[in-house]
């Protein structure tokens, strides 16, 4: 979905706010649950620029359920964080009840997120995943079960199908709202086209149409008027935005001068430099967290955040010169000192000749 080729202008630029259970989000455009990259640090600056619903990265129900310290630690939050959601995966529901019920007992979160959508192998050969599109009564069973165990609103996450020929988005959004979920995300595209594509309104519309739980679009958001167009012409109660936001935090706070009618304020290179050292440094605080109780003998905390930064420092940077040179040298800097120099080259670099970067305008 791409909506920045072309002007677009509304006589009324406001979001209708999304519902979910107790929640009210609003503007209701949130942040999608990304694995690697919605840790804590990504997920604090994005609420620091507006968004109102965060989760964390996927976990697994079996982890959760044992409180498997390697698992526990990716449900760790920064304080102030919410509302924030929770994203588990898993196929048996008893573990999945088991899991919700040691989930709520943090007294951290405000919602729990079933994934139904990711198509990475280590996930979908146990079942889980997209693969549990193909068993819409196992899902019923497993949200049935987890609204049984928590008073927390379930969720679901999913997509439009395994691929174009297994198209049962509305067989399994039908499962979701009669095991009793509060809500369900939907991912506009196939499993076999992963993220890339374009994605299917008219799928959205249908389902919208179909179900009475409040429905959330998933897929091809870049900007505020992307998420404005997709909820007017889908009639979806919320937008979720996944990779759109990577690199570009700004997003959030765009979407909400958009939604007051004002113009978005792309970031300059002191705000990109700024974001990008809050973003490395608690992320080394994260890291020196996890020391504490799973120490890691072969590098040190700082380390191993440069190595575990290096794919959003991509997108931070993107379209700037000197990025490719940086990149390949970003593979041997383990030091956040070193990080942030090579970062400051880049931006002089463009700044010198005029290139700097900023976010694309939305047109």
């Amino acid at each position: 979905m791409r909506t920045r080729d072309k002007q677009v202008t509304f006589d009324e630029p406001r979001f209708k706010a999304l519902a979910i259970g107790p929640l009210t989000i609003d503007p209701p455009v949130v942040l999608a649950p990304m694995a690697g990259y919605t840790r804590a640090p990504f997920r604090v600056i994005c609420q620091q620029m507006g968004c109102r619903l965060v989760y964390t990265e996927m976990v697994t129900a079996e982890g959760v359920s044992r409180r498997s310290p390697p698992t526990m630690r990716y449900l760790d939050i920064a304080p102030g964080e919410g509302p924030i959601g929770t994203h588990i995966y898993g196929v048996d529901p008893d573990a999945m009840a088991k899991a919700a019920e040691v989930i709520e007992s943090l007294g951290r979160f405000d919602l729990i997120d079933v994934n139904c959508g990711c198509p990475v192998p280590k996930v979908t050969r146990k079942g889980a995943g997209v693969a549990l599109m193909r068993q819409p009564e196992t899902l019923r069973r497993i949200v049935a079960a987890m609204v049984q165990a928590t008073s927390l609103p379930v969720t679901v996450k999913t997509r439009l199908g395994v691929s174009r020929e297994q198209c049962n988005v509305s067989e399994v959004a039908h499962a979701v709202e009669e095991g009793g979920a509060a809500a369900i995300a939907i991912h506009a595209r196939f499993a076999t086209d992963r993220h890339a594509g374009s994605v299917d309104l008219a799928a959205l519309k249908r389902v919208k149409a179909e179900r009475g739980i409040p429905v959330i679009g998933n897929g091809g958001v870049t900007s505020p008027q992307d998420a404005f167009a997709m909820q007017q012409k889908t009639g979806v109660d919320g937008v979720m935005v996944g990779r759109g936001a990577l690199g570009n935090p700004w997003l959030f706070r765009d979407v909400n001068r958009f939604s007051n009618g004002e113009s978005p304020a792309p970031p300059t290179d002191a705000e990109r430099r700024a974001v990008i050292a809050q973003h490395l440094e608690h992320l080394y605080q994260v890291v020196a967290e996890w020391e504490k109780t799973l120490p890691n003998r072969k590098y040190t905390s700082e380390q191993v955040a440069c190595r575990m930064f290096r794919g959003h420092l991509s997108y931070y940077l993107a379209g700037m010169r000197g990025v490719r040179q940086l990149k390949k040298r970003l593979m041997k800097m383990e030091s956040i000192e070193a990080v942030m120099a090579g970062v400051d080259e880049v931006l002089r670099t463009n700044a010198s000749d005029g290139a700097s970067r900023q976010s694309a305008p939305y047109l």
